[in-house]
């Protein structure tokens, strides 16, 4: 016991500096967390820069977590709803913003109930009824054993998740953002979100130079952008051939959909064409449980060959797809390079209006 004091008290002088910092333990702190130390000053930087920016470190129940933002798009699961819903800013909004909400969300009475419930030692069905932003649970045996055998009970607008009753996860405080906090981004709001801080960096607001090309009739812009931007005829969409060698950080990925319409995006972070690993970076639901939202994924290939299209099937993709909650409809495909190949394959493109924020972020 006496050892397992001094670990525990160590791991704190190690934990409250970084959670309480004074000046210097700040400045320390911002210099170990620069994306630059990895990744340089330029355009790669900057995008890993906007990356971390969907991650908060919290405190809960006890618990040191890496939250990241959750994966949030309107009109994916109400089908079945007599009644629907919009996420916190449309799933475009500024993680800076949400994670305001999600502050407050977390120091909220009903979301310590629902810690208490999830640390009380039973074992239980957590029901979360996504349009009325409510919860409850179940101990009904036969409601546990049916979910252990793998018939799922569950809607859309209504996902069932069982639980050890030992206390609330990461994937725990990432079902209630989704689900009672409506909070989160899609796909191309993070897109958005990255490229938007590419062109600031550059010296640009890509919101108002795009702000005619995307139709935003009034507002923030980034409420107006979707997959079908990148997809569309703009002159401001600039198609690149989807061969290794092409694509560069800040393209645009794009995944086909089963009518022939782009469904999907996800930004280029890095291109390693000496070690042959692309880094690109995506907000989805369709993943692990632990990198629902936003999270990285790696390609690699073979450097002999950079000329190789991303959609040979020699390439691995290394992101896995799984149902958003266990017990629902499985994904069709095994991985982002399925994905990427299905319904006459995906695409790549650049934005024009980046090309000078670009090549003055990379002068510097």
């Amino acid at each position: 016991m006496g050892r397992r004091i001094v670990f525990l008290y160590a791991l704190y002088l190690l934990i409250i500096p970084a959670l309480h910092p004074d000046e210097e333990t700040e400045r320390n702190l911002a210099a170990f967390s620069d994306p630059a130390r990895v990744w340089g000053s330029g355009v790669e930087g900057v995008i890993e820069e906007a990356y971390r920016q969907c991650f908060k470190t919290y405190i809960l129940d006890g618990k040191v977590m890496n939250l990241r933002m959750p994966f949030a798009q309107n009109n994916e699961r109400d089908q079945l709803s007599e009644q629907s819903w919009e996420f916190l800013g449309g799933g475009k909004a500024d993680p800076a913003y949400l994670w305001q909400n999600i502050t407050e969300t977390l120091d909220s009475d009903d979301f310590q109930s629902y810690t208490e419930t999830l640390g009380d030692g039973r074992e239980k069905v957590m029901i979360l009824d996504i349009p009325t932003q409510t919860w409850t649970h179940s101990r009904d045996l036969f409601d546990i054993a049916r979910m252990k055998a793998g018939a799922y009970r569950g809607l859309p607008h209504r996902p069932y998740v069982l639980v050890s009753g030992g206390g609330i996860s990461e994937t725990d405080v990432y079902n209630y953002l989704y689900c009672i906090g409506w909070t989160g981004m899609d796909c191309s709001g993070f897109v958005w979100h990255t490229l938007s801080l590419v062109a600031k960096k550059g010296g640009i607001d890509l919101g108002r130079t795009l702000r005619r090309a995307i139709g935003a009739r009034g507002g923030d812009v980034s409420y107006y952008v979707g997959t079908w931007f990148f997809n569309s005829r703009s002159r401001e969409i600039i198609s690149v051939k989807d061969e290794i060698r092409n694509i560069q950080p800040a393209d645009v990925l794009l995944f086909r959909g089963s009518n022939g319409g782009m469904v999907h995006s996800a930004v280029i972070q890095s291109v390693d064409l000496r070690e042959g690993v692309v880094r690109y970076l995506q907000s989805t639901d369709e993943a692990p449980l632990a990198e629902r939202g936003v999270h990285e994924s790696l390609i690699y290939f073979n450097p002999a060959h950079p000329e190789t299209s991303l959609s040979d099937p020699s390439l691995v993709w290394t992101q896995s797809r799984y149902p958003p909650f266990p017990g629902e409809q499985a994904s069709a495909f095994s991985d982002d390079g399925e994905r990427y190949r299905a319904f006459g394959g995906g695409r790549v493109v650049r934005l024009r209006a980046l090309a000078g924020a670009i090549q003055k972020i990379n002068r510097r």
